[in-house]
């Protein structure tokens, strides 16, 4: 994901350049250029890559890396960051954001929420990009809704709309990520559990009872929050995201499938954490959690 954004940000006329700590990805990048196909066209964009923060200050950092690696991005976000540096952070799940802000303590710190995206590498420079629906952006609860963080906000609202995305400055991100943490733990597990794509979960009869239960047991903790919600029928919700996208892998199978770690713990793991909150249980999302690490440990 942060390869589409670095590519349509910088193809809008902004400087960009990307820090990545895949070498392969980041030499591939400066020898031949970052290409993207896909859902939002393609195109071959030339930009400088690092594997390590340069020595500078930039006016917007995007963290686009996994929950799970959040922590090992804190050394490159400080050293790109001063007082008037805006940082934006987009994570799957619930908690990576919160979890950043608290060891950053930047002031100027917004959340992203990009729903029905998709992308995945299918070589190092090559990005494919299989879906591109809007990022959602909006401030931490505990921010004080000042002139100054609202003029923030909307300010980088328009520059995403100006790179092309449909963007949207939100008021309630915490009820935008949760909206996407519905959808998402209905088939990262199971499609990790599995192999298969979106599309499939949705024909398959056993698996897509599993899919259903994971997503109605999120949407009633979220019910259960008080956390307002744009829909009333998870199922339909579910089904008309997996349907917008049926190719698509989601990145726990995708990073099943490299032997690498997944950022379950911050998706279906985030749902019976958040049910504890409010004296209650989510046996599906943490049956699926369980099973899924199991699965990690194996390779």
């Amino acid at each position: 994901m942060g390869s589409i954004y670095a590519a349509l940000f910088s193809d809008s006329g902004h400087e960009v350049f990307a820090i990545d700590t895949n070498a392969a990805h980041v030499n591939a990048i400066n020898k031949y250029g970052l290409k993207i196909i896909g859902a939002s066209g393609d195109r071959t964009i030339r930009l400088a890559a690092f594997t390590k923060a340069p020595q500078k200050k930039v006016d917007l950092v995007i963290v686009a890396v996994k929950a799970i690696y959040l922590d090992s991005a804190v050394p490159a976000i400080r050293t790109l960051i001063d007082s008037e540096s805006i940082l934006l952070t987009i994570q799957n799940g619930l908690g990576g954001a919160e979890k950043l802000a608290r060891i950053i303590k930047h002031h100027n710190f917004l959340i992203g929420v990009a729903q029905g995206f998709g992308a995945s590498m299918k070589e190092p420079g090559l990005v494919h990009h299989s879906d591109m629906k809007s990022i959602r952006i909006g401030r931490l609860q505990h921010i004080i809704s000042d002139g100054t963080q609202e003029r923030l906000l909307n300010d980088v609202t328009k520059i995403w709309k100006q790179a092309g995305f449909e963007a949207y400055a939100e008021q309630d991100i915490r009820s935008v990520q949760w909206e996407k943490l519905i959808c998402n733990v209905a088939y990262s597990s199971v499609c990790a559990l599995t192999g298969m794509t979106l599309g499939e979960v949705l024909r398959d009869e056993h698996i897509s009872s599993i899919s259903r239960a994971a997503a109605i047991e999120a949407w009633e903790v979220a019910r259960a929050q008080n956390i307002s919600l744009s829909f009333d029928d998870p199922i339909k919700e579910i089904q008309d995201f997996g349907e917008r996208m049926p190719n698509a892998k989601p990145s726990v199978l995708l990073d099943i499938e490299a032997g690498r770690p997944s950022e379950i713990q911050f998706i279906s793991g985030a749902v019976p954490e958040e049910a504890k909150k409010v004296g209650k249980s989510a046996p599906v999302n943490s049956t699926l959690t369980g099973l899924v690490k199991s699965l990690e440990n194996s390779r």
